[in-house]
């Protein structure tokens, strides 16, 4: 009977030593960028993302209703869990003209490592991501948008995510990625690395801040309008939805957008509101 007690112990010691650590984000996004969570199994998750323009600065103010009179970039996608820890979407979106417009864009991302109480201290997962665009092309051939070839119309990105859960209350999240783009303007460079960093506090079960900020480590020939991407958001969690509203100087949706083509400026009033909205169905 002790043997039979001794093994007992030992199994719930080893699962209790085994426990991950669930939510370090709320989602699978940030803001702008992902987050290290994945949807779960047989899970589709429908994404609303919308995006208006300046509140402020020379193209905001009041006579644009602080942004609410235009539509910077708008997104609908669908997501899918084809595993508890690998996820897969697709998407469209306006596009900013910036240069992109009319877009397509795929993702795949798989959790490797998940944070557990007593053991694995961090969580880890790898994000690609895939843009084209099908737009109409322009005959003037000094123009991005001229699309000599078909593979100039795509974009890609890789990402790794690392992220830590510090009690009930705060995670911190690190994203080196990597971004290309197949044609570019004489002034900018076809890959560029950036690093981004997130915290998330959770008030309570429903309510939480974030904070999102990516750094571009600009190359010799990178563009000089271009800024870093920061945001900040409020999520509100209900049953099937989260809601997050924030606000942001970038204007375009995933890395290959907002990473290279951020050029409004916090500081002059240059950033807009935006929310995102999700819902959950279980297959």
């Amino acid at each position: 009977m002790k043997q039979v007690l001794v093994v007992f112990g030992l199994a719930l010691a080893f699962t209790a030593q085994a426990q991950n650590v669930e939510e370090t984000f709320t989602g699978t996004r940030v803001i702008n960028g992902h987050s290290v969570e994945t949807l779960k199994s047989r899970i589709l998750e429908f994404r609303i993302e919308h995006r208006f323009g300046d509140i402020a600065g020379t193209n905001g103010g009041v006579h644009q209703f602080f942004g609410f009179d235009q539509a910077a970039d708008i997104r609908f996608a669908f997501e899918y869990g084809i595993s508890d820890n690998w996820m897969v979407g697709l998407g469209r979106s306006k596009g900013t003209g910036a240069p992109y417009s009319s877009l397509v864009d795929g993702f795949t991302k798989y959790r490797f490592m998940t944070q557990q109480k007593n053991g694995t201290p961090i969580s880890l997962a790898a994000m690609g991501s895939a843009m084209i665009t099908y737009g109409k092309s322009t005959s003037d051939l000094t123009q991005v948008t001229s699309y000599p070839k078909f593979s100039h119309r795509m974009a890609y990105s890789a990402q790794l995510i690392a992220a830590r859960k510090f009690g009930e209350h705060l995670s911190v999240q690190l994203m080196p990625t990597f971004v290309h783009r197949n044609l570019v303007d004489i002034e900018d460079v076809n890959s560029l690395f950036s690093l981004g960093g997130a915290v998330n506090y959770k008030i309570n079960k429903s309510y939480g801040l974030i904070l999102e900020y990516y750094h571009n480590f600009n190359p010799s020939g990178f563009r000089a309008n271009m800024k870093n991407s920061l945001g900040v958001a409020f999520e509100w969690n209900t049953n099937g939805h989260t809601f997050k509203m924030n606000f942001t100087n970038s204007r375009g949706f995933g890395e290959t957008q907002f990473i290279p083509y951020t050029t409004s400026d916090w500081l002059a009033g240059e950033f807009r509101f935006g929310f995102s909205i999700s819902r959950k169905f279980k297959l």
